[in-house]
């Protein structure tokens, strides 16, 4: 499969549209789960109320230069940050660079914030101050002329029409107001990148990057991605490198960007083997079919915040049962960066038990120990040991073992003779030379460790 050495990564929790302050309180709780970093929702001004705002009014951002939305303000965020790092986690932030919030049924003009919102402002100097992050609050820091000219997209295929024109529901749906790159969109941003990095963010997830040009890109981050700082976009496509949207967004970003990039092409293998029945096969090698993306740019998922939370993603959603075994799949494999999702309810999914589907599904201890597993053993070599049907067994290095099992009946794989930790059960396995044959239950993984010291 693999033969480098590549270097241990940070399994990501998205905690998805959670208030910073429930972050904060579950930061020990979220470290002893195996996580190194903590994706939140974009610390920006965005619209909020007293009797709640969905989810989506995150992503549509009104001000950089101050952190006061639904899930908390500058001081919450700060105070998570710092629960974080005592608990030695990482903050991941989400930002929202290509456009700004939809505010046409209120005002015509495209001052951001609007002259209102500058007004709230000064009467509330004293607070609005406490929570800056950067510059003269009392000017815009968007007008007209930072703005393309409106028109919805509607050639979804078309990289200029995608990366100029709005965001929107339709003809009668004037959409999101796209930024241009030019000199101020740019300072702004990284205005706003540097305050977020003075707080102390180790991580950057770029939402809705192939709306940004790849001259937008480049200006914020050329090849100069400061040390220590770990930078993905989200490029949505429908499959690998024989697909379209491939090659029209994400292989220009992998081609002239630094950066890492969700690792759609292997999420659509994965649906397919699991979902569709698509040969086992496919994913013993996947970068050699252009299927994934290189191991050390690549962010792997099973699900992400816009499959359940938009009807359009819904039927990329897996079973339970599918999610789980591409959970022992990603977290097994070398290669990627895993990001694990959960909600607090925002799709309205539930689960076998009838309870919220991504609720507190990061304290599932099967995943947990998936964490454990791919903890222990990233960065050692992968190689595939048997291929069938239903079933995938590879070795990482001497030391592990992952089986899986999509099948419908239980099947018996050969292990070599020893003594064993099974991870996502917590049990230990003895293998002797007279019981060197092991029963997979249908439907399920092993992620096996050789050392008896788990």
């Amino acid at each position: 499969m693999t033969n480098h050495q590549s270097p241990a990564t940070n399994v990501i929790l998205h905690a998805f549209d959670w208030p910073y302050g429930d972050i904060a309180k579950h930061a020990a709780a979220i470290a002893r789960a195996g996580f190194k970093a903590v994706l939140v929702s974009p610390p920006m001004k965005s619209h909020k109320s007293d009797r709640g705002t969905p989810w989506w009014q995150r992503y549509q951002p009104q001000d950089y230069r101050v952190i006061d939305n639904q899930l908390g303000n500058t001081d919450d965020f700060k105070a998570m940050i710092q629960s974080l790092n005592q608990n030695g986690l990482h903050t991941y932030a989400d930002v929202v660079f290509n456009h700004m919030a939809n505010e046409s049924s209120i005002r015509d003009d495209l001052s951001y914030p609007s002259s209102a919102t500058i007004a709230e402002y000064q009467t509330q100097a004293d607070y609005v101050e406490k929570i800056k992050l950067y510059g003269d609050l009392s000017q815009p820091i968007f007008t007209k002329s930072d703005f393309v000219t409106a028109f919805p997209i509607k050639n979804w295929r078309s990289p200029w029409e995608v990366q100029h024109g709005r965001i929107s529901g339709g003809n009668t749906d004037p959409g999101l107001p796209t930024l241009r790159t030019n000199d101020n969109v740019v300072k702004q941003q990284q205005n706003y990148l540097n305050a977020l990095m003075q707080l102390g963010i180790k991580g950057v997830r770029i939402d809705a990057a192939k709306h940004l040009t790849i001259d937008h890109i480049n200006r914020l981050w050329g090849n100069q991605i400061p040390d220590g700082l770990h930078i993905f976009g989200e490029i949505i496509t429908d499959g690998g490198a024989s697909k379209e949207e491939y090659n029209l967004f994400l292989a220009p970003y992998l081609q002239h960007t630094p950066l890492g990039a969700y690792d759609f092409p292997l999420f659509h293998t994965i649906y397919n083997v699991l979902e569709n029945k698509a040969p086992m096969a496919d994913l013993s090698n996947p970068y050699s079919v252009g299927e994934a993306l290189a191991y050390d740019r690549a962010i792997t998922f099973a699900i992400t915040h816009d499959i359940p939370n938009n009807a359009v993603f819904l039927e990329q959603v897996m079973s339970e049962t599918n999610e789980y075994l591409a959970y022992s799949y990603i977290l097994g494999r070398d290669g990627g960066v895993p990001l694990i999702y959960s909600d607090l309810n925002t799709s309205n999914i539930v689960n076998s038990q009838g309870n919220p589907r991504w609720q507190n599904s990061w304290q599932n201890p099967a995943l947990q120990g998936m964490i454990a597993f791919h903890n222990r053993m990233h960065g050692l070599p992968m190689a595939i040991m048997e291929v069938g049907i239903n079933h995938l067994v590879f070795s990482r290095g001497d030391e592990g073992i992952v089986a899986i099992n999509r099948g419908d009946i239980a099947l018996k794989i050969t292990l070599p003779e020893g003594q064993y930790y099974e991870f996502i059960s917590g049990t230990p396995l003895m293998v002797t030379n007279t019981t060197s044959s092991v029963v997979l239950a249908a439907k399920q993984a092993m992620m096996l460790c050789r050392s008896p010291h788990h």
